[in-house]
Order: C-alpha cells, then structure tokens, then sequence
C-alpha cells in the first residue's frame, strides 16, 4: 500500500478551499501552511492568463526529511505515508533544508515541524483528507497507488501527469495532471519583492530579469518561506573550524619542527580547541526551536542523519582534547598517539558538516563534491592563523612561526582555488547556478568579492608573502591571520545565505 494523491489543475479554481480545510482540520496557525494555492500569471495584456498550483508534501517513497531528522521525528509509514511526531522534534530545522519542495515549516505555537501528513487520523478510519472531501470541483483525489482499481492509480497509470523535481530522486507521491511546467521550476519564474495586495516577508529577492515582455511566467501569489538557517549556523562551522583546526595544526607543526619548538602544544592548544569547542555546542543548542530537547540527540538518535554522527564526532573531540590538556598540565609532555589520535578526530569534526549538508537535497549548491575540501582547507587557516595568533603571545620559536606562516598560505592559496573551480565551472542545475550568481554578480556579490576574496583571502595571502620576503616584520602576521579567521566567517556566513536565495516552491 502506498497513499498518494493526483491533483488535476484542469479543474482548479483557485478558491484556496483546500487550505482553509487544512487549517481547520489541523488548527494550522496564521502564517503557515501544510498546503496552499500558488498563482501566476503568463502573457502581457490583454492576452494573459493566471495558472494555479496546488502546493504541499510529496509523501516521497525516498524521503530525504526522515534521513536528515536526528530524532527520527519525521518517519515513513507502512502505507507510504510521511508522518511526523512532533513529541520528539527538536526544532533543528534540517527537515527544511532537506525537503526540495517546501513542505515543512515550523510551527509557532509548539516551534516543532510540521507539514501535510496525508491527514492520517481520518485515513485511519477510512475517510479521505480534508482537503479531498471539500475541493469543490474534485481537483484534488488521494488513494492507493498499488491498487490498480483506485482511480488515482489509473489516472497516473493512463494520464500524463508530472511530478516535482524527479531529478532529486525522491520519488514523490504528489502526481500532477495539467499542470504548467513553470509551476513546477520555479526558478523559471519572474520574481518580486511586492505582490498587490502584499509584501513578501520571507527574505526573498527579486527577480534579477525585468520581464518587460511579459515572456516569462510571473509569481503572483505564494505564501512566505523565510530562510531556516541564519548567521548562528555559520557562526558553528566557524568556531568548529578553530576548535579542530588548532589541533590539526599543532600536530602538523610538531611533525616538521619537533615538540619543543611549540611551547603552546601542551596546554593552550588544547584549551583553545575546548573553548571554541564549547561556544560550537552553544551555537548548536541556542540555534534549535526546542533547545530543552537537545539530549534527544543522545536518546533518541537516528543513525542515518549526519547530525547525530557529528553529534558523537564532537563529544570524542572534546574528550580527546580534555584528555590532552589534562596530560600537558599535569606531565608537560603530551604522547604522540594522542596528539595524532585527537588530530584525526579533528579532522574529522571538521570534515563530518559537509555529509551533513549533503543530506540537505533542497540546496543544491550545498551539494558540492568539493565542499568538504573546502571545510578541511578552512580548519587549516583557522588552525594556523590561530597558532600565529597565540604564538607570538607565547612565544613560539621562530622556525615554528615560519612553518605556520607557510601552513597558513597554503590553506589561503588552496581555498582560493576551491572557491574559483567551484564557481567558475559549469554547474550541475540551475539551482547552483543561481545560487552563484548570487555571489558573484547578486545581491550578496559585494559582500564576496570584498569580503569574503578580497579582504579574507587576498589581503592574507599578500602580508604572508611579504613576510616570509622580508619584506614587512612579524607583526604583518598577526594581521594576516585576523584577516583570515574573519575571511572564514565571512565564506560562511555567505555560503549559508547563498543556498537559500533560491526558491524551492
């Protein structure tokens, strides 16, 4: 048994009645939706006319929201439906980024996820979705896809119907009949800030092209999807990249120029890793809905999601690099096995938010093969630039300096490359595409370029190389460093901005 539905948008009317039925089955709060009514318009006065497209969850067969939910709030049923249980969400808003549709949204009066779960409480007691029975004109019919004598079976399996996104290889039960196919791309629409009767409140940008020939199909009315994730995400993976890449660094440092060279290494690495260890978790739990549920991560994991991975990654780091402080405090020697043993642990704490964010099928450009590369690359500029940092502090002898100066130009250098072949090449979809554009020539490219290449990354690798020249004096380094630890931030706070301008629904 699988529980689908057929929309015929030849019959829609446009009269939103299936989402004021949702809304009072539910009790579904003002300002979001399980499922609701999206207009546009095509053509240029007078020849114009407005298509409509119902919106909700595609219940898919490989759903990638239940792979991606930590606490498994968020299951597949025996009969194909996606339901949730919202007693276990912790307001991670992964879901959301997961879904490639938009259908999830968080609820404001308990801030756990919801969606459309195929009205499961009536399908149970064998009635139909609310929003089946109301439809005044019958557009919208739920049944059984394995059995060849529901009619929503026929139809998919004699009609030319389209489904959303096939692409993703999510294999959605949402078949659409009629549809206009810039419904279902809607990054083939023209987009604006402002509709008639209202104002966008999601963040959403425009429309780059001024569709003054009225050729492409227009947005008219949809309803809000603000940005799930904002500046305390890439505020973790920055702290994360300093946390991990100080012990990377310190190891790689004592492997070319020995231990006694790096008088930090016994007890301020190690403390600096934990503190910025510990401000990572607080980002992490401050960043959730229900942050009085964090332990659920512990509790009530779900092994498939890489937030429970990077979850227990994060605890052996911090365990190792306590392990470590302990020993440098109380020996003043740290063995090379834990040192090597909490250097790889490190990289892998570094490394793990990249599978995290592939789960994240909705944001394509997040996708990138090449993306863990570039975590990797930005542990080893926080790592050296905060071992110049403290080590002009500590005094680090001198050929310790020159190698972390060196270790540090290398990581820019490498970046910069990283971030060149990643938007310079041909990209995979018109969503990285676009999500490109907004970097290189949109509304965040000033902050890019400026920021981000400019003052992040070249202004750092141009005082290291005058510095190792002998050109300006040790100080140069220092700023170096300042410059590349903020370049950091900036990266990714942009990269996080960027995978969500583009629109889903």
């Amino acid at each position: 048994m699988r529980y689908g539905f057929v929309i015929d948008q030849d019959r829609c009317i446009g009269c939103h009645a299936c989402t004021v039925a949702c809304k009072e089955e539910h009790q579904v709060p003002v300002g979001v939706f399980r499922t609701w009514v999206k207009y546009v318009e095509k053509g240029q006065f007078p020849n114009t006319s407005r298509h409509f497209g119902v919106m909700r969850c595609n219940h898919c067969d490989d759903s990638p929201c239940t792979v991606i939910c930590p606490t498994s709030a968020l299951y597949r049923r025996a009969d194909g439906i996606v339901d949730f249980d919202n007693r276990r969400c912790i307001g991670c808003k992964a879901c959301m980024q997961a879904c490639p549709y938009d259908a999830l949204y968080i609820d404001p009066h308990c801030n756990t996820a919801a969606k459309c779960n195929f009205c499961a409480h009536r399908v149970e007691v064998s009635l139909e979705p609310a929003c089946v029975i109301v439809c005044p004109t019958q557009a919208i019919l739920a049944g059984d896809l394995d059995d060849s004598t529901s009619q929503v079976s026929q139809i998919v399996a004699s009609r030319k119907v389209s489904v959303r996104k096939p692409h993703k290889g999510t294999q959605p039960k949402l078949f659409y009949k009629g549809i206009e196919g810039d419904l279902l791309e809607p990054t083939r629409m023209a987009r604006e800030s402002t509709h008639l009767w209202s104002d966008r409140r999601d963040g959403g940008v425009a429309s780059d092209v001024v569709d003054l020939a009225g050729s492409m199909a227009r947005e008219v009315y949809d309803v809000a999807h603000p940005a799930p994730w904002g500046w305390k995400i890439a505020a973790y993976l920055w702290t994360k990249s300093i946390a991990a890449g100080v012990l990377i660094a310190v190891a790689i440092l004592a492997g070319l120029v020995g231990n006694t060279l790096i008088p930090m290494r016994p007890v301020i690495a190690p403390a600096i890793s934990l503190i910025f260890l510990l401000a990572t978790s607080v980002l992490l739990v401050v960043d959730l809905k229900r942050p009085d549920r964090f332990f659920y991560l512990l509790t009530k994991p779900n092994w498939k999601s890489w937030l429970v991975t990077g979850t227990y990654v994060l605890m052996a780091q911090g365990a190792l690099a306590t392990i470590w402080l302990t020993v440098g405090m109380v020996n003043g020697v740290v063995p090379p096995f834990l040192q090597w043993s909490a250097s790889l642990v490190s990289v892998a704490a570094a490394g793990y938010s990249a599978f995290l964010f592939a789960q994240a099928k909705g944001r394509d450009i997040w996708q990138s093969p090449i993306f863990l590369w570039h975590l990797l690359c930005h542990a080893l500029t926080a790592g050296f630039a905060t071992v110049l940092i403290a080590g002009m502090v500590v005094g680090n002898a001198a050929e310790a300096t020159r190698v972390s100066a060196f270790g540090l130009l290398f990581s820019l250098v490498a970046s910069l490359a990283m971030i060149g072949g990643e938007l310079a090449l041909p990209h995979v979809s018109q969503d990285v595409a676009l999500a490109a554009q907004s970097l290189l020539k949109g509304v965040l490219s000033q902050r890019f370029w400026g920021l981000a290449i400019g003052a992040g990354l070249i202004v750092p690798i141009a005082l290291v190389g005058l510095v190792l020249s002998g050109v300006l004096s040790g100080i140069g380094l220092l700023i170096a460093a300042a410059f590349a630890l903020a370049g950091v931030w900036w990266f990714e706070d942009l990269w996080i901005k960027a995978g969500q301008s583009v629109p889903l629904s």
